[in-house]
């Protein structure tokens, strides 16, 4: 794979609510096609930091953190929602056009969110283990309306001890990479996230439901996907949940879990590099 090894200097840009609250930040950095990089729930676009660094091309990256984690002041409920609208407001403000989006996790529910309400600006879509409705598969059957964010389990996570929480972290975290060391700085990164943020803002998630959205959106679109727990099952979960997405690949990775990142990193920048190299003009 050819790499190109960039010098270049980052800025750090803040976009605000109306009332002054930053929903995200976005570090820039390189220049060229403009590339967005939108980390999942409780981590920061440093999450991206080795895939930036392998792109081969000429490319302006834009890492983008929530509100709420790696030191951001938090920005209350709805989270989501506020989120969305100051990235589709930074891609205007910012004039950015012909613009790949690449979202892990929920950055992936991000992503088909952009492309569906910005068609002229967004030109391509990278979705690496991301479903459109988390809740379909861990909550079979349960209507978004019945969940709350003042409920038993949220009660309890939010006045859960700071060892009982990093102890449910640690456990988390290695069942979501196979990388130990990068197991250790997830957990540092949840560590670090708003309590009320990471409680509140996952109900968010579990509410979302952006399989009818896909219609909107007709741009190539790469989905990558980890094998855990069994290759077969995800592929099909997959097959069913991007049922209403015309135009996709969907690439199953070999040997990792959800940090498709850390577990195979050269796997995950040859397939990005090769669709940018494609649809990235």
């Amino acid at each position: 794979m050819k790499r190109v090894i960039v010098t270049f200097v980052s800025v750090v840009i803040s976009v605000s609510l109306s009332f002054g609250q930053k929903a995200i930040e976005v570090e820039k950095t390189g220049s060229g096609t403009p590339v967005i990089f939108l980390p999942g729930f409780g981590t920061p676009g440093a999450v991206w930091n080795e895939t930036v660094q392998n792109l081969a091309g000429s490319f302006e990256s834009h890492l983008v953190t929530y509100a709420g984690f790696n030191g951001l002041a938090p920005i209350g409920t709805p989270w989501y929602a506020p989120i969305k609208d100051e990235l589709i407001a930074y891609v205007k403000l910012q004039g950015l056009t012909n613009v790949t989006l690449v979202g892990h996790s929920m950055g992936g529910n991000l992503a088909v969110d952009l492309a569906a309400a910005l068609p002229e600006q967004i030109s391509g879509l990278i979705l690496v283990e991301s479903i459109p409705c988390m809740r379909e598969l861990m909550m079979p059957g349960v209507p978004a309306s019945s969940l709350q964010y003042d409920s038993p389990y949220n009660n309890q996570m939010i006045e859960m001890s700071d060892e009982a929480f990093r102890q449910m972290a640690e456990g988390m975290c290695s069942n979501m990479t196979l990388n130990v060391s990068k197991a250790e700085v997830l957990t540092g990164y949840f560590m670090k996230a708003d309590r009320k943020t990471y409680v509140y803002g996952y109900t968010d998630l579990l509410k979302l439901d952006l399989r009818e959205s896909l219609r909107e959106i007709s741009i190539p679109t790469l989905i990558l996907g980890a094998p855990f727990p069994d290759k077969n099952v995800v592929l099909d979960n997959y097959e069913k949940q991007y049922a209403n997405l015309t135009t996709k690949n969907i690439i199953i990775a070999e040997n990792s879990k959800h940090f498709i990142m850390f577990d195979q990193p050269t796997w995950l920048y040859e397939h990005i590099n090769k669709y940018l190299s494609q649809h990235a003009n």
